[in-house]
C-alpha cells in the first residue's frame, strides 16, 4: 500500500512474542535517500485497549536491543512504575555516518567518517516520528536512546531539537569523537540555555584515556551549569566493558525516568497540591489520566507515622479524603493519623465517617466495628 512518498512500502506479517506484537516496517526515506528498516514492537494490551495512546522509546542500534528494553519494561510494569510503551528500533545502514554530528578529524579514530547526524535528526523529526504517529496510537512522549556512537547523537538531539524528545539515554557516548566535539557543542548548548524541561541518563564503563577524560569534562559542565527542569542521572561502572553499558545501565535508566504510581515521599512538600501536580505530570508521561490514587495517598501517610511526623500525615490523610470522599479506607486512615496523634476524639470523628460508608461486603468490616467500639470506648462512649 503506498499512499505517500513515506508510506509503508513493505510490512511483514505479525509475529507474536510472549503477547507482543512486532512488525518490520521498510520505507524509503527521501532525506537519507536509501531505504530504511524499523521494528516496531507494541505492548500487549494495544489490541485489547483501542482507546489507549503510549509513550514511544525510539532505541538505536537496531532490534538487538528490545528483548533487554521489554525485559527492563515489564519489571517495572509489574511494580506500577513504569506505563507500557511502544518500542522503536531503527536498523542501521552506515552506522557512523548517521549517528555522528562530525567528521572525525582526529588520528586516533577512523578518519573521514561520521558527519550525517543533522540529516538523520531531521530523518526523524520529518519522516520517522510522523510514520510512526500516523500508524500507531502514540501521545506526546518521547524517548531516545543509545550506546557508544548513538548515545552521541542521543545528547545531539537534546541540544539541537531540545523538544523533539523528552527523554535521552545515552549509555557510554563515545564523547572522545573527533576532539571531543560532542562535549564542546553540549557545552555551548548549556550556556544558552538555562531551562530544560528534559530528562538525561548518561553512563562510563571501565574506558579510561582521552574517552575518560572528555567524558569527565563533559560531565562536570552538566552537573556546573544544569539548566533549570533537566534531570540528571549518572552511573559509573567501572568494572563493566564499553559493550555493556547499556545493559548495566538500562533499569537505572528507566527506573529514574519513569514515575511510579507510588508517589516517592521524598516529592511531597508541606503544599498538599504536591500530591495533585505529581499525577498531573505522571497523566503526562504515561498518556493516561491517572487521578492520585486512594492507596498510595493512604501510604504516604502512613510512612509519615512510621517516622512520627503526625501532623503532615494527617494532613495527607486530610486531603486523600478530599480527593475520595466516599472510600472507606481515605476515612479511616484520617481515623487512625488522629489515634497516632492520641487524639481520640478525633480519631472516633472520623471513624464514624467510615462506619457510615461501610456495609458488610466491606472485606475489613468486622475490624473497622472493632476499631469503633475500642475508640468509644477510649472516649468514654
Amino acid at each position: 500500500m503506498v499512499v505517500s512518498p513515506l508510506a509503508l512500502s513493505q510490512t511483514s506479517a505479525t509475529e507474536e512474542r510472549a503477547e507482543y506484537t512486532q512488525f518490520t516496517h521498510v520505507f524509503k526515506s527521501n532525506i537519507l535517500n536509501e531505504e530504511r528498516t524499523v521494528i516496531v514492537q507494541l505492548p500487549k494490551s494495544y489490541k485489547a485497549q483501542p482507546d489507549k495512546v503510549y509513550p514511544v522509546i525510539y532505541r538505536l542500534d537496531g532490534a538487538g536491543n528490545l528483548p533487554l528494553i521489554t525485559s527492563v519494561i515489564e519489571r517495572l510494569q509489574n511494580d506500577n512504575a513504569a506505563p507500557e510503551a511502544i518500542i522503536v528500533a531503527i536498523e542501521n545502514t552506515e552506522r557512523l555516518r548517521d549517528l555522528y554530528p562530525t567528521v572525525n578529524e582526529e588520528p586516533q579514530g577512523p578518519v573521514g567518517l561520521g558527519g550525517g547526524g543533522k540529516k538523520f535528526l531531521d530523518f526523524f523529526e520529518k519522516e520517522l516520528i510522523p510514520l510512526i504517529d500516523e500508524k500507531y496510537r502514540t501521545h506526546d512522549y518521547k524517548i531516545i536512546g543509545g550506546a557508544s556512537a548513538a548515545g552521541v547523537f542521543a545528547l545531539y538531539a537534546m541540544t539541537e531539537k531540545p523538544t523533539l524528545f523528552q527523554a535521552h539515554l545515552a549509555y557510554s557516548p563515545a564523547v572522545w569523537w573527533n576532539y571531543g566535539a560532542a562535549v564542546t557543542r553540549t557545552k555551548e548548548f548549556l550556556k544558552k540555555n538555562k531551562t530544560l524541561d528534559s530528562y538525561l541518563y548518561m553512563n562510563i564503563g571501565e574506558e579510561a584515556g582521552v574517552m575518560r577524560q572528555r567524558y569527565n569534562e563533559l560531565l562536570l559542565s552538566l552537573r556546573m551549569d544544569k539548566p533549570a527542569k533537566l534531570k540528571l542521572v549518572e552511573d559509573r561502572f567501572d568494572s563493566v566493558s564499553h559493550n555493556l553499558t547499556s545493559a548495566a545501565g538500562a533499569f537505572n535508566a528507566y527506573h529514574n525516568l519513569f514515575m511510579a504510581k507510588q508517589m516517592p515521599l521524598k516529592k511531597l512538600t508541606y503544599d498538599m497540591t504536591s500530591i495533585d501536580a505529581y499525577y498531573k505530570k505522571l497523566s503526562e508521561q504515561w498518556g493516561e489520566k491517572v487521578a492520585p490514587p486512594e492507596n498510595a495517598v493512604r501510604q504516604l501517610g502512613y510512612q509519615l507515622i512510621g517516622m512520627r511526623n503526625h501532623d503532615k500525615a494527617i494532613q495527607v490523610f486530610a486531603h486523600n479524603t478530599k480527593l475520595h470522599p466516599d472510600s472507606v479506607n481515605a476515612w479511616w486512615g484520617l481515623s487512625y493519623g488522629y489515634e497516632q496523634k492520641e487524639d481520640n476524639k478525633k480519631a472516633l470523628e472520623f471513624l464514624e465517617k467510615a462506619v457510615k460508608l461501610a456495609d458488610k461486603s466491606y472485606p475489613y468490616y468486622d475490624m473497622l466495628m472493632n476499631t469503633q467500639t475500642r475508640l468509644k470506648a477510649a472516649v468514654n462512649l
